[in-house]
């Protein structure tokens, strides 16, 4: 496909790379003299000197006519403005990066709609998914994740004393949001109908928003506990900010520490719930003095890379339960990543990396998106957007009449809400569904939201 990225910084760069590697034919539009030499010095792209947000330089780059603009410059509105030119002169979809949260609250004023922007990408907000998933899930295995993290998709081992245990499904009485969707028992993977008895060893997935499901998880499994866990962030950075929010829940007690003062005082006034130190990690007694030792997780999630490693290491040496931590810098990641395990490191997120993969998931030639799978391939998670005038829409998910083992498990409204929908919900024109579903099935289901 025909790909126009704007702005060669370390995601622009990357994402260049890895797009014309998977066959794209990829332009890229940079100001920057000494970036433009390197790129063309290093990848196989095309590249056009000038201004993103220029109509001109966007009609050299080829804009006009390609599949996906795509910009990823550190300037939200250089962005902005770039994909809604890109937009007019007929760019079939359009991708922008945006750091301010602003962009993406559609209380006051839906940006995506006026500027008819496809997609927005927030690396901070990515970054803080990856790092939540372990922190709210320690003793589950999170399969998938939709919607940004809004909905989870988790398998859980069926204990022998569990609420849900042995235990026809008519007869379990589910809170609104959470739904079971697959049962494996024995290694053999079924869709549960009404009379299936869950069984001690059983492994089910279910999904919900995280939030539910952390609050009901108990009913699966006797051994996850209900705890309050205790959290330390070093850095009042967008992703601390991003992962407080994945976070909120009386279950986590969260404490930042930030050397900056100022920040600590805007952090404060933001989260009162939120415990904010002014000082920094690096320092041993500082550490000390907050019984690092005695918490359940250190996040490091400053901009310095160095930083991140060496307070997640004192914090581990001090007996902090788990750590986690941001990696900036792409010549850090794969090094990281190598010896994470030998380091004692719960997880390392890099915001580079989980922008590319969500927006590796957006460049396809196809009406759908496969957002994952099950089972080698076997069981497909897609997204599909509702058409107008589509043969789904206006209905009731149980009047949908769709093939044995398929599971449509949320509904995200044009404004970005997701929901674990009930047999009563209707499908609405420009909902986006995540269908889990067999994939000798795909282009059946497929074809009963688009309009033909």
């Amino acid at each position: 496909m025909k790909i126009v990225i704007v702005g060669a910084g370390d995601v622009g760069k990357y994402l260049c790379k890895v797009l014309s590697e998977d066959g794209h034919s990829v332009t890229l539009i940079e100001s920057d003299e000494a970036t433009v030499t390197e790129v063309e010095e290093n990848l196989d792209v095309r590249v056009v000197k000038g201004n993103g947000a220029s109509a001109k330089h966007l009609t050299l780059a080829g804009a006009q006519s390609c599949d996906y603009l795509i910009a990823m410059t550190q300037h939200d509105q250089l962005n902005i403005v770039s994909c809604a030119i890109a937009s007019k002169l007929g760019a079939r979809k359009t991708i922008a990066r945006v750091h301010d949260l602003v962009y993406t609250d559609t209380e006051l004023f839906n940006y995506q709609r006026h500027f008819n922007l496809d997609i927005l990408i927030n690396p901070e907000a990515l970054t803080a998914v990856e790092l939540a998933k372990y922190i709210r899930n320690p003793a589950r295995f999170v399969v998938e994740d939709f919607a940004r993290g809004q909905i989870e998709l988790q398998e859980i081992e069926i204990s022998k004393n569990a609420k849900v245990a042995n235990k026809p499904l008519k007869d379990l009485v589910l809170p609104n949001g959470l739904k079971i969707g697959y049962v494996e028992s024995n290694g053999v993977l079924t869709v549960p109908t009404a009379s299936t008895e869950l069984k001690a060893g059983d492994k089910v997935t279910i999904l919900g928003s995280p939030e539910i499901l952390l609050k009901n998880a108990h009913l699966f499994s006797e051994e996850i506990s209900s705890e309050v866990l205790r959290i330390v962030l070093y850095g009042a950075t967008e992703t601390s900010v991003a992962l407080i929010r994945r976070l909120n829940n009386n279950r986590f007690k969260i404490r930042v520490i930030e050397p900056n003062l100022q920040k600590c005082k805007t952090l404060a006034e933001q989260f009162p719930n939120v415990t904010v130190i002014n000082g920094s990690a690096t320092s041993l007694r500082l550490l000390e003095e907050e019984q690092i030792g005695s918490i359940d997780y250190f996040v490091a999630c400053t901009k310095d890379d160095e930083e991140n490693v060496m307070t997640c290491l004192q914090a581990k040496k001090l007996g902090a339960k788990h750590v986690e931590l941001v990696i900036n810098k792409p010549d850090y990641e794969q090094v990281i990543q190598n010896i994470s395990g030998f380091l004692n490191i719960t997880s390392a997120a890099s915001p580079r990396k989980s922008s590319v993969a969500e927006i590796r998931k957006y460049i396809t030639n196809k009406d759908y998106l496969i957002a994952g799978s099950l089972k080698n391939g076997d069981i497909e998670f897609i997204e599909v957007k509702v058409s107008e005038n589509s043969w789904g829409e206006g209905k009731p998910l149980h009047q949908l009449n769709m093939p044995p083992a398929t599971i449509i498990a949320a509904i995200v409204d044009d404004k970005n809400n997701a929901k674990v929908p009930g047999a009563n919900d209707i499908i609405n024109a420009n909902d986006r569904l995540i269908i889990i579903l067999e994939k000798k099935n795909v282009r059946q289901v497929v074809d009963m939201f688009i309009e033909q």
